[in-house]
Protein backbone atom coordinates (compact mmCIF):
# COMPACT_ATOMS: atom_id res chain seq x y z
CA UNK A 1 0.00 0.00 0.00
CA UNK A 2 3.04 2.37 0.54
CA UNK A 3 2.50 5.95 1.93
CA UNK A 4 -0.83 7.27 0.03
CA UNK A 5 -1.35 11.01 0.98
CA UNK A 6 2.31 11.95 1.83
CA UNK A 7 3.95 14.64 0.36
CA UNK A 8 7.88 15.17 0.75
CA UNK A 9 10.43 18.42 0.58
CA UNK A 10 12.78 17.51 -2.18
CA UNK A 11 15.43 18.40 -0.06
CA UNK A 12 14.17 15.81 2.47
CA UNK A 13 13.88 18.09 5.52
CA UNK A 14 10.17 16.85 6.59
CA UNK A 15 7.34 14.75 5.28
CA UNK A 16 3.91 15.66 6.26
CA UNK A 17 0.80 13.27 5.94
CA UNK A 18 -1.84 15.18 4.14
CA UNK A 19 -5.30 15.47 5.95
CA UNK A 20 -7.74 17.14 3.47
CA UNK A 21 -9.48 19.81 5.17
CA UNK A 22 -6.80 20.71 7.69
CA UNK A 23 -5.10 23.59 6.39
CA UNK A 24 -3.53 21.39 4.04
CA UNK A 25 -3.07 23.74 0.90
CA UNK A 26 -0.97 26.36 3.56
CA UNK A 27 1.46 23.34 5.10
CA UNK A 28 2.15 22.14 1.38
CA UNK A 29 3.22 25.77 0.43
CA UNK A 30 5.04 26.54 3.20
CA UNK A 31 7.21 23.61 2.47
CA UNK A 32 7.81 24.26 -1.35
CA UNK A 33 8.81 27.86 0.04
CA UNK A 34 11.23 26.19 2.64
CA UNK A 35 12.89 24.42 -0.24
CA UNK A 36 12.73 27.57 -3.10
CA UNK A 37 12.17 30.61 -1.64
CA UNK A 38 8.97 31.58 -3.21
CA UNK A 39 5.45 29.80 -3.06
CA UNK A 40 4.07 27.58 -6.04
CA UNK A 41 2.05 29.61 -8.66
CA UNK A 42 -1.49 27.95 -7.97
CA UNK A 43 -3.10 25.36 -6.33
CA UNK A 44 -0.13 23.39 -4.46
CA UNK A 45 -2.30 20.08 -5.14
CA UNK A 46 -1.71 20.91 -8.98
CA UNK A 47 1.76 20.49 -8.48
CA UNK A 48 3.64 18.08 -10.23
CA UNK A 49 7.25 18.92 -9.65
CA UNK A 50 9.39 20.82 -7.19
CA UNK A 51 8.37 18.41 -4.29
CA UNK A 52 7.61 14.86 -3.91
CA UNK A 53 4.44 13.14 -3.76
CA UNK A 54 3.29 9.72 -3.28
CA UNK A 55 1.15 10.27 -6.22
CA UNK A 56 4.05 11.07 -8.25
CA UNK A 57 4.92 7.73 -9.63
CA UNK A 58 8.89 8.64 -9.44
CA UNK A 59 8.83 9.92 -6.14
CA UNK A 60 7.84 6.95 -4.28
CA UNK A 61 10.79 5.43 -3.73
CA UNK A 62 12.18 8.04 -2.25
CA UNK A 63 9.62 8.75 0.32
CA UNK A 64 9.61 5.05 1.21
CA UNK A 65 13.03 4.89 1.98
CA UNK A 66 12.93 8.49 3.98
CA UNK A 67 9.73 7.42 5.97
CA UNK A 68 10.78 3.79 6.94
CA UNK A 69 13.98 4.72 8.01
CA UNK A 70 12.51 7.89 9.90
CA UNK A 71 14.92 9.55 8.40
CA UNK A 72 13.34 13.24 8.45
CA UNK A 73 10.84 14.95 10.60
CA UNK A 74 7.17 13.46 10.07
CA UNK A 75 3.90 15.28 10.81
CA UNK A 76 0.69 15.91 10.20
CA UNK A 77 -2.33 18.24 11.04
CA UNK A 78 -5.91 17.77 12.85
CA UNK A 79 -9.51 19.67 12.35
CA UNK A 80 -12.20 19.93 14.71
CA UNK A 81 -14.49 17.17 13.37
CA UNK A 82 -17.88 19.31 13.59
CA UNK A 83 -16.11 22.63 11.29
CA UNK A 84 -14.37 19.72 8.84
CA UNK A 85 -17.42 18.14 8.09
CA UNK A 86 -19.45 21.62 7.47
CA UNK A 87 -16.40 22.91 5.58
CA UNK A 88 -16.65 19.75 3.06
CA UNK A 89 -20.37 20.79 2.83
CA UNK A 90 -20.16 23.78 2.04
CA UNK A 91 -16.73 23.56 -0.26
CA UNK A 92 -17.31 20.04 -2.33
CA UNK A 93 -20.99 20.28 -2.59
CA UNK A 94 -22.51 23.44 -2.66
CA UNK A 95 -19.78 24.56 -4.23
CA UNK A 96 -18.41 24.85 -8.15
CA UNK A 97 -14.89 23.90 -8.27
CA UNK A 98 -11.68 25.49 -9.67
CA UNK A 99 -12.56 23.70 -12.54
CA UNK A 100 -16.10 25.18 -13.13
CA UNK A 101 -17.85 22.35 -12.37
CA UNK A 102 -19.54 20.32 -9.71
CA UNK A 103 -17.45 17.90 -7.62
CA UNK A 104 -17.17 14.59 -8.56
CA UNK A 105 -19.64 15.32 -11.78
CA UNK A 106 -23.23 13.37 -10.73
CA UNK A 107 -21.98 13.11 -7.57
CA UNK A 108 -24.49 16.53 -6.49
CA UNK A 109 -27.42 15.62 -8.70
CA UNK A 110 -27.59 12.45 -7.31
CA UNK A 111 -27.26 13.82 -3.67
CA UNK A 112 -30.35 16.06 -4.77
CA UNK A 113 -32.08 13.43 -5.83
CA UNK A 114 -31.99 10.57 -3.14
CA UNK A 115 -31.63 12.94 -0.18
CA UNK A 116 -33.25 16.15 -0.79
CA UNK A 117 -30.28 18.04 -0.13
CA UNK A 118 -30.43 21.85 -1.59
CA UNK A 119 -26.85 22.97 -2.74
CA UNK A 120 -27.77 27.09 -3.65
CA UNK A 121 -28.71 26.69 -7.17
CA UNK A 122 -26.41 25.93 -10.53
CA UNK A 123 -23.82 28.80 -9.15
CA UNK A 124 -24.25 27.93 -5.47
CA UNK A 125 -25.36 31.71 -4.77
CA UNK A 126 -29.34 31.41 -4.33
CA UNK A 127 -30.67 31.42 -0.58
CA UNK A 128 -31.55 28.28 0.72
CA UNK A 129 -32.10 25.90 3.93
CA UNK A 130 -28.66 25.38 4.72
CA UNK A 131 -29.24 23.60 7.93
CA UNK A 132 -31.41 21.05 6.91
CA UNK A 133 -29.50 20.48 3.97
CA UNK A 134 -26.52 19.94 5.54
CA UNK A 135 -28.17 17.10 8.06
CA UNK A 136 -29.29 15.33 5.30
CA UNK A 137 -25.75 15.64 3.89
CA UNK A 138 -24.71 14.01 7.29
CA UNK A 139 -27.37 10.88 6.51
CA UNK A 140 -25.23 10.43 2.74
CA UNK A 141 -22.24 10.62 4.48
CA UNK A 142 -22.73 8.03 7.02
CA UNK A 143 -24.38 5.79 4.44
CA UNK A 144 -20.81 6.20 2.82
CA UNK A 145 -18.85 5.62 5.62
CA UNK A 146 -20.41 2.52 7.26
CA UNK A 147 -22.13 0.74 3.94
CA UNK A 148 -20.31 2.52 1.20
CA UNK A 149 -23.29 3.17 -0.48
CA UNK A 150 -24.71 5.06 -2.52
CA UNK A 151 -20.44 5.20 -3.16
CA UNK A 152 -17.05 5.00 -1.65
CA UNK A 153 -16.25 7.46 1.21
CA UNK A 154 -14.71 10.71 0.06
CA UNK A 155 -11.68 11.97 1.04
CA UNK A 156 -12.53 15.03 2.38
CA UNK A 157 -15.32 13.55 4.60
CA UNK A 158 -13.66 10.05 5.38
CA UNK A 159 -11.87 10.17 9.15
CA UNK A 160 -9.30 12.19 10.22
CA UNK A 161 -7.69 8.83 11.99
CA UNK A 162 -8.09 6.48 8.09
CA UNK A 163 -6.11 9.12 6.92
CA UNK A 164 -3.38 9.31 9.68
CA UNK A 165 -3.05 5.51 10.01
CA UNK A 166 -1.90 4.59 6.37
CA UNK A 167 1.79 6.41 7.53
CA UNK A 168 1.37 4.16 10.79
CA UNK A 169 0.25 1.11 9.66
CA UNK A 170 3.15 0.47 6.88
CA UNK A 171 5.85 1.88 8.65
CA UNK A 172 6.16 5.28 9.48
CA UNK A 173 5.82 7.20 12.60
CA UNK A 174 4.50 11.29 12.91
CA UNK A 175 7.30 13.33 14.98
CA UNK A 176 4.16 15.74 15.74
CA UNK A 177 0.96 16.51 15.09
CA UNK A 178 -0.55 19.69 15.37
CA UNK A 179 -3.95 21.24 15.52
CA UNK A 180 -5.71 24.05 12.83
CA UNK A 181 -6.46 26.06 15.26
CA UNK A 182 -3.67 26.07 16.59
CA UNK A 183 -1.78 26.47 13.21
CA UNK A 184 1.38 29.00 14.37
CA UNK A 185 2.23 27.31 16.98
CA UNK A 186 1.97 23.71 15.76
CA UNK A 187 4.19 24.64 12.39
CA UNK A 188 6.88 26.68 14.45
CA UNK A 189 7.07 23.50 15.66
CA UNK A 190 8.03 21.68 13.00
CA UNK A 191 10.13 24.37 11.13
CA UNK A 192 12.14 24.59 14.54
CA UNK A 193 12.71 20.86 14.31
CA UNK A 194 13.50 21.07 10.44
CA UNK A 195 16.70 22.79 8.40
CA UNK A 196 15.50 24.00 5.39
CA UNK A 197 17.17 25.50 2.40
CA UNK A 198 14.88 29.00 3.00
CA UNK A 199 14.06 30.29 6.55
CA UNK A 200 10.03 30.35 7.07
CA UNK A 201 8.84 33.74 9.10
CA UNK A 202 5.15 32.15 9.51
CA UNK A 203 4.31 35.82 10.78
CA UNK A 204 4.34 36.66 6.76
CA UNK A 205 2.57 33.68 5.37
CA UNK A 206 -0.53 34.15 3.77
CA UNK A 207 -3.34 31.44 4.48
CA UNK A 208 -3.69 29.60 1.00
CA UNK A 209 -7.66 28.42 1.83
CA UNK A 210 -7.98 27.04 -2.25
CA UNK A 211 -11.51 26.24 -1.33
CA UNK A 212 -12.30 29.83 0.07
CA UNK A 213 -15.15 31.14 -2.96
CA UNK A 214 -16.38 27.61 -4.21
CA UNK A 215 -19.47 27.91 -1.98
CA UNK A 216 -22.00 29.90 -0.12
CA UNK A 217 -20.66 31.47 3.06
CA UNK A 218 -21.95 29.83 5.98
CA UNK A 219 -25.05 31.66 7.19
CA UNK A 220 -25.05 30.59 10.63
CA UNK A 221 -22.74 29.16 13.54
CA UNK A 222 -21.72 26.01 13.89
CA UNK A 223 -24.15 24.89 16.33
CA UNK A 224 -26.79 25.80 14.11
CA UNK A 225 -26.50 22.91 12.28
CA UNK A 226 -25.66 19.98 14.68
CA UNK A 227 -29.18 19.52 16.51
CA UNK A 228 -29.28 15.77 19.11
CA UNK A 229 -29.47 13.17 15.79
CA UNK A 230 -27.22 14.92 14.02
CA UNK A 231 -24.33 15.10 16.83
CA UNK A 232 -25.24 11.34 17.20
CA UNK A 233 -24.54 10.95 13.45
CA UNK A 234 -21.25 13.20 13.45
CA UNK A 235 -20.19 10.67 16.67
CA UNK A 236 -20.48 7.42 14.25
CA UNK A 237 -18.81 8.61 11.69
CA UNK A 238 -15.87 10.46 14.12
CA UNK A 239 -15.44 8.73 17.22
CA UNK A 240 -11.72 7.86 17.16
CA UNK A 241 -11.01 11.51 15.83
CA UNK A 242 -12.89 13.07 18.86
CA UNK A 243 -11.28 10.49 21.41
CA UNK A 244 -7.62 10.57 19.63
CA UNK A 245 -7.01 14.37 18.90
CA UNK A 246 -9.27 15.18 21.85
CA UNK A 247 -11.83 17.75 20.48
CA UNK A 248 -14.98 18.67 22.32
CA UNK A 249 -17.56 16.63 21.19
CA UNK A 250 -20.34 17.84 23.69
CA UNK A 251 -20.21 21.38 22.40
CA UNK A 252 -20.51 21.93 18.68
CA UNK A 253 -19.49 25.64 19.07
CA UNK A 254 -16.23 24.70 20.79
CA UNK A 255 -13.80 24.63 18.04
CA UNK A 256 -10.86 24.53 20.17
CA UNK A 257 -9.05 20.87 21.48
CA UNK A 258 -9.01 19.59 25.25
CA UNK A 259 -5.76 19.03 25.26
CA UNK A 260 -2.53 18.05 23.63
CA UNK A 261 -2.18 14.90 21.11
CA UNK A 262 -0.60 11.70 22.88
CA UNK A 263 1.73 10.76 20.49
CA UNK A 264 2.33 7.75 22.01
CA UNK A 265 -1.61 6.50 22.16
CA UNK A 266 -2.04 7.66 18.73
CA UNK A 267 0.42 5.24 17.56
CA UNK A 268 -0.69 2.16 19.64
CA UNK A 269 -4.15 2.84 18.11
CA UNK A 270 -3.81 3.08 14.57
CA UNK A 271 -1.00 0.60 13.94
CA UNK A 272 -3.59 -1.78 13.31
Amino acid sequence: MGFPGTWMTQSESMVYRVVPKCACSTIGQIMFYSDHGQFFDGDIHDATSGMHKWAIDASQPRITANVKSHKSYAFTCVRNPYTRILSSFFDKICGIQRNGKRYRGNMVPQLIQRYGIEVGGDDGKQEFDQIASFRRFLLFTRDTIRWKKPMEPDIHWSAMSGHISTFIVNGGRYDHIFFTEKFNEGMQTVLENTDTPHKVDLKSIPRFNESEGHGPKRAHPVEAYFDDLSMHLVYEIYKRDFQLFKYDFENPGNKMPLGEVDLDEVHAKLKD
